[in-house]
């Protein structure tokens, strides 16, 4: 064993066929291990736009959280998202075929594919740091089911201070 190495004993065996098993160097299956607790009680799912240019993957719960929002945009793109964490967002495919329109603040920054035109993800004014994800664009089955809940985006400072959760939506 080198500096910092941990004895692990009697699963010292069962480590070893982990790693063997999936082809994972100690960093790789450490990681594993770490994510698997973090993602405990969520489910991967993959989606994408139309034509398939842009995928992702994205860890959520299989019952969504699903914000029907009246702003401006919303209203005209018939928005409805759930939110998660940058860190349970990977795009997988199609970051070269994104762009990105943006209006009035300018903080949220509404991505879609410039060959099809669907937006499947975007970057939401209340989350940052974090993603809102369309359900219409996942893959068929992972989700269970979908719970709708309005939000008033045409007096958005006003429902966003007065909601309870969403600023918390994005924080793993």
């Amino acid at each position: 064993p080198g500096p910092g190495a941990i004895d692990l004993g009697a699963q010292s065996g069962r480590w070893a066929a982990f790693q063997e098993r999936h082809r994972l160097s100690c960093e790789e299956a450490a990681s594993v291990v770490s994510l698997s607790s973090e993602y405990r009680g969520l489910v991967k799912h993959t989606g994408g736009c139309h034509c398939g240019a842009v995928r992702f993957e994205v860890w959520a719960s299989a019952d969504l959280h699903v914000f029907n929002c009246n702003c401006s945009i919303c209203t005209k793109k018939q928005n409805r998202h759930f939110i998660v964490p940058a860190s349970r967002f990977k795009l997988l495919k199609g970051a070269d075929n994104l762009t990105t329109y943006t209006f009035n603040t300018h903080r949220a920054q509404h991505t879609f594919c410039k060959t099809c035109g669907v937006q499947s993800f975007y970057t939401p004014r209340s989350n940052p740091d974090g993603y809102g994800i369309a359900p219409h664009c996942l893959d068929d089955g992972t989700v269970q089911t979908i719970i709708t809940e309005d939000i008033n985006g045409k007096e958005w400072e006003k429902a966003v201070r007065e909601h309870k959760t969403i600023r918390d939506m994005s924080k793993p």
